[in-house]
């Protein structure tokens, strides 16, 4: 069937999308909860009444991924669309119904429906508005709902060990519906520094393991890693110190003050380029602990990685070259939706965020690129998405179906 751009991207029935993602919005879909799985049976349900291959798939106790593929005719790519179903929790500070789907005149809100519902529903009405519109590719299309996302991916990694795949896919994280080509892979570290106590009157001979925290932080806050392959993987170098507890001895006793500190504990976050590695993050900071060993005379410090049962499965970096073929096939329908070009390449602060994506490159060996709605009001109250924003991503996300699997 020929396609006609102008009459496709004016077929989008827009109080009908708004209204699907403010359903999404209303189901309290927390990970390994009732309202996550409630959420996916709703999805492979709709699916199925679309007419898609539809299946739910076990993840583990209760939980399920929704899958659902539109068969093409034949000869054609097939293209993955995938998203995540968990949410954040929601903070305090919501003047609105975190689960109301409320609508206005600029935003659509509720808790998730930046990260990532407004994602799921965009690649559910853009199937749904060409189904309608009586188009049908040669590739196949796979939206794939998954489960726990916030927990390093399980979801994901489920469907890669049950044969989930493709040619490429577009994952629709929030980006601002940038094209985001390159992000950070992240590991969770601690810091242990064991000082020598003495009472106050006599601190001057004390190993004080709280100042010596107090000293690194900031210096950790402001690492730049070794190993960066050129500027544009040093923008994804960032670490953050999120913990620190110091008191005398591992077990933090804290009822006698006039004591100088002799231990602390410092957690944090470091996220780092593909053409660095967890190993090598672990040796800068490694040298920066040596400096402080030298500053404060019989210190002892160690850092090791967190342990995965606290900080999720290793998250490794993504990047997708910006002449790949999804990356080029997107670029072209922002275009022809936005009249602009479209930003491509480590955007930041999206950067510095995970996603799915490095499972499906290392993992299932697709190549494929981030782009969504949402992104400015993510992860906090009153979280929001623009509705125009929204809609173009609907419009963004069928062009690039028939692009790439027509």
């Amino acid at each position: 069937m020929a396609v006609d751009p102008h009459e496709l991207l004016q077929a989008v029935d827009e109080a009908r999308c708004l209204d699907f993602l403010a359903e999404l919005v209303r189901f309290k879909s927390y990970p390994d909860t009732p309202g996550e799985t409630l959420l996916a049976r709703f999805l492979a349900q709709r699916m199925q009444e679309l007419g898609l291959q539809t299946a739910l798939q076990h993840v583990e106790g209760e939980r399920y991924n929704a899958l659902g593929t539109w068969r093409g005719t034949g000869g054609g790519k097939t293209l993955l669309l995938a998203g995540h179903l968990d949410t954040n929790p929601a903070a305090e500070g919501w003047t609105v119904d975190p689960w109301a789907g409320q609508i206005d005149d600029r935003f659509i809100y509720g808790l998730g429906v930046s990260n990532m519902k407004a994602g799921d529903a965009a690649f559910f009405c853009a199937v749904k508005t060409l189904l309608e519109r009586g188009y049908r590719p040669r590739g196949h299309v796979t939206l794939a709902y998954v489960v726990g996302e916030l927990q390093g991916g399980i979801g994901t990694l489920k469907a890669i060990e049950q044969g989930l795949g493709g040619d490429c896919f577009i994952i629709g994280e929030p980006t601002d519906l940038q094209a985001l080509t390159l992000h950070a892979g992240t590991f969770n570290f601690v810091i242990e520094l064991v000082g020598a106590t003495r009472h106050v009157s006599k601190r001057e001979e004390a190993v004080d393991a709280l100042a010596a925290a107090c000293a690194v932080v900031p210096r950790i806050n402001r690492a730049a890693f070794s190993g960066a392959a050129g500027d544009e993987h040093r923008l994804l170098n960032r670490a953050n110190v999120g913990v620190l507890r110091a008191a005398l001895t591992p077990e933090f006793i804290e009822w006698r003050p006039p004591q100088v500190a002799d231990f602390a504990r410092l957690v944090g976050t470091a996220r780092y380029a593909p053409s660095q590695s967890q190993d090598s993050v672990l040796a800068d900071l490694r040298r920066l602990l040596d400096e402080l060993e030298a500053e404060y005379p019989g210190l002892k410090a160690r850092v090791y990685p967190q342990e995965p049962a606290r900080s999720g499965l290793a998250m490794l970096p993504f990047e997708v070259s910006r002449r790949a073929p999804v990356v080029q096939a997107l670029n072209r329908a922002y275009e022809q939706v936005r009249q602009a070009p479209q930003p491509t390449g480590a955007v930041r602060p999206m950067c510095f965020y995970w996603t799915d994506a490095a499972h499906l490159q290392h993992r299932a060996g697709l190549e494929g690129v981030v782009c969504g709605p949402g992104g400015r009001y993510n992860t906090m109250p009153d979280e929001r998405v623009d509705v125009a924003d929204y809609l173009d991503a609907i419009r963004i996300y069928m062009l690039a179906i028939l692009d790439i699997c027509a």
